[in-house]
């Protein structure tokens, strides 16, 4: 026994390392959670709510991660209580009444009392005794109707539970349209005493969780057949995700665990990883008297384990916020279930040695199982090394910078103003990141809006458009100025584009700027170890250059802009290194200097000829060759551009530009066909 401790302080390190540090986590869920805070006062604008919910925004990110969103209209309020009507106006509000006084526990009845504004919700209603409800089967309905074939790079759509699920760039996603309530529904107001007296969670965090209130989402109890179309689950997806956040970090990878052992030694599809958040839960509210520490972790797990073999032999596993709602109702019964318990018994004669049937469970506790003298330190600069820490970070804001691009000039600044009093109490860098981003989405959307103003208009736009990207030489990373390049180039600067472009290049050619992982990690820790997140992002971060979707960069790029989006690809990719090398091929076209555009030319075809995937990313070169192909078409080239055309067709897709491709092609060929036809005559 005296080895327990020991091997689970193992297992705390190895499965930090897997899922992720406190530092890793905290900072995922930093970006998704600022970025719909800044996205939030315009959908409220627009009239619509969108959040993430699910795994991803507790903080994981296994390959199984997808991604869960919850839709609602903000104007549609939920009342459980026909007193409460009197908080809202309509028709300003639509009024919706959940009736649960015969329904089966944590499910309700949405009764419409007034009109609303939203055709998908009128269009679902059903009559039952002179009173219309909302259909959950007719609204689950209508919207994967709406979705489906809605952009065509979506694949495998499909209605999944209360969603519409679908396959987007190899990625699985969920949709789920569902209604809001400030309330706390009557049914969970047990729970409230009960985290009361067993102090978990914190009062702060319980009054925020009551604050937000819940959800319904369209699904009905498996065994009222009845009323498949009139019943709607509560769902309290805001109020476990305040509590995973509440975890400290030995209880969150006990729950990692929990989802490792499903996934990799049960693996039964009668179960699912919201069962394992359940019985952590109860877990933690029990579990006063036993730390959470390193030293305990296996512990914790077992009894964990334990805990669902419980629920598993007697059916019952009870929700965390309304426990006489049986989770295992009608699922986890008969033959199946009979079946399901006999494995997880097997599994629990064994002990927790269980644990190595798992691959990733077993590389990680082999070493402290075979050398009892095996030790291995807890801190976190032990677990991850800054620089893959800041590698870590760089990837995931890639992953968030969508949450704050739109194309309207209004929602821009509706960005700008929530950034600016994030700034005025806190900066950090996931909100200077964000601010980057809605600069670049704030200029293009004030450059699309005055396409034909006034020239004192187009004077005053420009103006502004300048200071905004200028900032991007001050406050950016080391490769941001380059869209500052691309403006003046699309506005005829071409020497200030070219200035710009060549000081972006001396910087990316510095050894310690980090492009991706290509980095001198020597020369990073010299220069900017130890430095805060936002010198780092300054001073040593090179970011491919994003072409986002509604506005146009230069026109050269316009084809190929309009096929990506036509083909459901939102936001095309350069590398930043191809960005010079093709600014300073046009610019000196531009300009006249031919040795020069010339020279440029011949390293841009060296970079795309020799690059092992360091400097453009080898599954996404169909786009850097069409570059290459236009800047020699644009020259004069012509064969040197059909090369070119021809060979992005060879690359993988992924930017869809296939037909751009094929259209540059045929001009090309009907050019050379029609010169040489002048010099046979």
């Amino acid at each position: 026994m005296d080895q327990i401790p020991r091997v689970s302080e193992v297992l705390y390190v190895g499965v930090c390392r897997k899922i992720g540090t406190p530092t890793e986590v905290t900072f995922r869920r930093d970006l998704w959670d600022t970025g719909e805070m800044i996205r939030k006062p315009s959908q409220l604008y627009k009239g619509e709510r969108k959040m993430l919910s699910g795994s991803r925004r507790e903080g994981f990110r296994f390959k199984s991660s997808d991604f869960d969103f919850m839709q609602w209209y903000p104007d549609h309020k939920v009342i459980c209580e026909m007193s409460q009507s009197t908080f809202y106006h309509p028709p300003r509000h639509t009024l919706i009444y959940m009736e649960t006084s015969d329904t089966p526990p944590g499910f309700a009845r949405l009764q419409l009392l007034t009109p609303s504004n939203q055709e998908i919700v009128m269009s679902s209603l059903l009559e039952r005794n002179n009173t219309e409800y909302i259909s959950c089967s007719l609204l689950r309905m209508r919207l994967h109707q709406a979705m489906k074939g809605f952009n065509p790079a979506i694949e495998g759509e499909n209605l999944h539970g209360p969603c519409h699920n679908c396959t987007y760039l190899s990625i699985e996603a969920d949709f789920a349209l569902c209604f809001h309530s400030h309330h706390w529904p009557l049914p969970a107001l047990p729970w409230v005493d009960r985290c009361l007296t067993r102090a978990w969670p914190s009062r702060s965090v319980l009054q925020s969780i009551i604050d937000e209130g819940f959800h319904l989402v369209p699904i009905a109890n498996r065994q009222t057949d009845d009323n498949l179309d009139l019943e709607w689950r509560i769902s309290f997806s805001q109020a476990e995700q305040k509590l995973v956040y509440s975890m400290n970090h030995c209880q969150f990878l006990c729950y990692g665990i929990m989802k490792i052992i499903l996934k990799e030694v049960i693996s039964d599809e009668l179960l699912c990883s919201y069962f394992m958040k359940t019985i952590l839960f109860w877990r933690i509210q029990e579990s006063s008297s036993t730390p959470w520490l390193p030293s305990t972790l296996l512990q914790h797990v077992w009894f964990c384990f334990k805990s669902l073999m419980q629920c598993v032999y007697t059916g019952y596993l009870p929700n965390f916020f309304i426990p006489e709602n049986n989770m295992f109702e009608g699922k986890v019964v008969g033959a199946q279930q009979i079946f399901l318990y006999q494995k997880i018994e097997t599994f629990y004669e064994i002990g927790i040695a269980f644990l190595l049937h798992s691959p990733t469970l077993r590389a990680i506790l082999i070493p402290a199982v075979s050398d009892p003298y095996f030790v291995m330190p807890t801190g976190e600069s032990y677990l991850k090394s800054e620089i893959y820490i800041d590698i870590a970070f760089d990837d995931e804001s890639d992953r968030t910078k969508s949450i704050v691009i739109v194309s309207d000039f209004l929602s821009n600044m509706m960005h700008l103003n929530v950034i600016d009093q994030l700034f005025s109490t806190c900066q950090n860098a996931v909100y200077h990141d964000m601010l980057i981003y809605v600069l670049v989405s704030t200029s293009m959307s004030l450059k699309a809006q005055c396409l034909f103003p006034s020239k004192k208009k187009r004077y005053s736009t420009d103006r502004s458009i300048i200071h905004m990207l200028g900032l991007f030489l001050k406050l950016g990373c080391v490769s941001d100025g380059l869209y500052f390049a691309l403006y003046l180039y699309d506005t005829g600067r071409y020497q200030t584009a070219l200035t710009v472009t060549d000081r972006v290049n001396q910087r990316l050619s510095q050894s310690h700027v980090m492009y991706h992982d290509t980095v001198d990690r020597q020369r990073y820790s010299e220069v900017v170890g130890g430095e805060s997140m936002l010198t780092k992002f300054r001073k040593a971060l090179a970011r491919d250059i994003m072409f986002f979707q509604g506005f146009t960069y230069i026109e050269e790029l316009r084809l190929e802009q309009e096929v990506s989006k036509m083909n459901g690809i939102p936001v095309p990719l350069l590398s930043p290194f191809v960005t010079v090398h093709m600014l300073s091929v046009l610019c000196h076209y531009r300009l006249g200097n031919r040795s020069q555009y010339i020279q440029a030319l011949t390293d841009l075809h060296t970079l795309l000829l020799y690059d092992d995937g360091r400097y453009v990313e080898l599954d996404n070169r169909d786009l850097p060759w069409q570059i290459l192909g236009i800047c020699q078409h644009v020259v004069g080239d012509l064969h040197g551009a059909l090369q070119s055309y021809q060979e992005s067709l060879r690359q993988r897709p992924y930017h869809k530009i296939e037909i751009a491709t094929e259209t540059r092609l045929n001009f090309v060929q009907s050019q050379l066909r029609l010169n040489s036809t002048r010099i046979v005559t």
